[in-house]
């Protein structure tokens, strides 16, 4: 059975638990490793939000900075110009959807609030910008707080934790103490485990496979395995480690260019890919997944929802 929580967004009573939420990711960077490029036009990717709200997004996660293995940051001028229009398009055509900014910025997270966000997600956990919490204090905005190893430009190169849940634990620990010292209340926190964020393929398993384990923070919990690498790899053929002698490379989703797009049949095979990962984090007690297709997942959380309710 999963344990519920109650939140406040944007001063209504949101239920986490009873069902699983989508958050629909809309990113508009040049850079992302599934859809950098794809969304740069703020028309294109109000556009793109609408779709993600029609095919079952509860929320709605915009981000202007790219997190992929590797990114390099920008600036808050340049990630304001990229979210403010698409966040205020948003909040015209979806008034009754949520908006959550992707940002580890302060500056970035106020502007978003005003412009008509109601959630803030920083994937550092405010290891960052500690300021961010403030803002999540005085606009008593929800405060989702990820597990992120060292940082996106450099977290895949290593040397990786020893004990992936100790480093899980204090982590995640030491970012919800920051929140409180700021003044967030704990209803207000939501947990991410950050897989796949600073963590092997065979860590990032062990989180989703463990999942349960984080029910000791007593907090509601979203996980994101949208075409990320270690779900990819396995759909590939590969095992939980990976070989450096005669071992095929997995199949990834590539940063969109002009002549670079998945072949049908790959874009089948991860999908469903994804949406095993999918049921397997609402079977471990997730209350939010964070996905780029709602629509291609839907019936893998509906699924999962249904046997969580039977346990």
């Amino acid at each position: 059975m999963r344990i519920e929580h109650q939140i406040r967004v944007a001063g209504r009573a949101v239920a986490l638990g009873q069902r699983t939420l989508i958050m629909g990711v809309l990113n508009v960077t040049p850079d992302s490793f599934s859809d950098g490029g794809r969304y740069l036009v703020p028309e294109q990717a109000i556009q793109h939000g609408v779709e993600l709200a029609r095919q079952g997004a509860d929320w709605i996660d915009v981000g202007g900075e790219s997190t992929r293995p590797g990114s390099q940051p920008v600036s808050e001028e340049a990630e304001l110009r990229r979210v403010l229009p698409v966040i205020r398009g948003l909040r015209k055509n979806l008034p009754s959807i949520p908006i959550s900014i992707d940002t580890t910025k302060a500056a970035v997270a106020e502007e978003a609030l005003r412009a008509g966000a109601s959630i803030l997600n920083d994937v550092s956990g405010l290891r960052f910008d500690a300021r961010l919490a403030q803002v999540a204090h005085r606009y008593q905005a929800p405060l989702i707080l990820m597990h992120l190893r060292g940082r996106p430009a450099t977290m895949q190169q290593g040397p990786f934790a020893r004990n992936i849940w100790r480093s899980l634990f204090e982590g995640l620990a030491a970012s919800i103490r920051r929140a409180r010292a700021a003044g967030v209340k704990r209803s207000q926190i939501i947990i991410d485990p950050g897989l796949g964020f600073g963590k092997t393929r065979l860590q990032s398993y062990q989180i989703l496979a463990g999942l349960k384990r984080l029910r000791r923070f007593g907090l509601p919990i979203l996980v994101g395995t949208s075409r990320k690498s270690f779900v990819q790899a396995v759909v590939a053929g590969e095992g939980l480690v990976p070989s450096h002698k005669g071992q095929r490379k997995p199949q990834t989703w590539p940063v969109r260019g002009r002549e670079s797009k998945p072949k049908a049949e790959e874009s089948a095979s991860l999908i469903v890919g994804d949406a095993a990962a999918v049921a397997a984090a609402v079977l471990g007690g997730a209350h939010i997944i964070r996905t780029h297709e709602p629509g291609a997942i839907l019936a893998a959380i509906r699924i999962a929802d249904a046997l969580a309710s039977c346990v």
